[in-house]
């Protein structure tokens, strides 16, 4: 969500390859952006729900996604545990049905209830997704809600070199990642944070820079790779690494 939509396309097709443009009246001008032909993320201007342009304007920001079979239920669900409702369900003609969502600890997340329209069409490949991972100040309050919410457990990392990180796991199979606010800046709020997987990340900091964009956290080796935390020109936060072990977001 941006207030510039063009802009914002500009950069992200510029950084990652990805196609995409203004979208039709009828689902408010909303963007999905393209690689190789298939939906990798989306792209929209900040605005009402009445179409009337927001005062003050909401900070720019990502906003993951994750999918559920039943909205109403999990809405339910959001509720009783602790969660608030920011934005209650939404159809979205037959593409499927919405909802955008806090935690208790204040980390705003979509649901995404499928029609037509499943999600990511490529993940874990240069210029798409490749983790998402819940930045926090209480992780024991986020494990027991996202755990009642949805098929999610939580469980650290077996990974060596990243002792205190916490995995989320579907099935067994880890989809993203949680930390402790702790470790970052102090005053960075509990958010969600995309991550990007691409093939050279001290390029694409440098293409990201001389786009207007700007650099959160330098390039830096860590356990799952070469990643580096960047900002678009509008200030929406995103990651971007080449990992050694690649996982399979939802």
């Amino acid at each position: 969500m941006v207030p510039d939509q063009q802009a914002a396309l500009d950069f992200y097709c510029d950084l990652f390859g990805w196609q995409g443009e203004i979208g039709p009246p009828e689902t408010g001008g909303y963007s999905v952006c393209l690689l190789k032909g298939k939906p990798v993320a989306g792209i929209m201007k900040a605005m009402n729900p009445d179409g009337t342009v927001p005062d003050p304007m909401p900070p720019t920001a990502w906003t993951t996604y994750l999918a559920t079979d039943s909205l109403d239920s999990t809405l339910k669900t959001v509720a009783d545990a602790g969660g608030t409702v920011v934005m209650g369900a939404q159809d979205v003609m037959e593409l499927g049905r919405m909802a955008v969502v806090a935690d208790p600890t204040g980390a705003v997340f979509g649901l995404w209830q499928a029609g037509t329209f499943d999600g990511a069409g490529i993940v874990n490949e240069h210029g798409a997704l490749i983790w998402n991972e819940l930045n926090t100040g209480d992780t024991a309050a986020a494990t027991q809600f996202y755990g009642a919410v949805l098929p999610l457990t939580a469980a650290p990392t077996e990974m060596p070199g990243a002792e205190g990180y916490i995995e989320l796991k579907v099935g067994g199979r880890a989809i993203g990642g949680m930390m402790d606010l702790a470790a970052l800046p102090p005053g960075v709020p509990p958010h969600w944070m995309p991550y990007f997987a691409v093939d050279d990340v001290d390029s694409v900091q440098a293409a990201a820079v001389r786009a207007g964009g700007s650099v959160l956290a330098p390039a830096f080796d860590m356990a799952a790779g070469r990643m580096a935390v960047l900002a678009d020109p509008q200030g929406g936060g995103f990651s971007v690494i080449n990992a050694t072990t690649p996982e399979q977001p939802e």
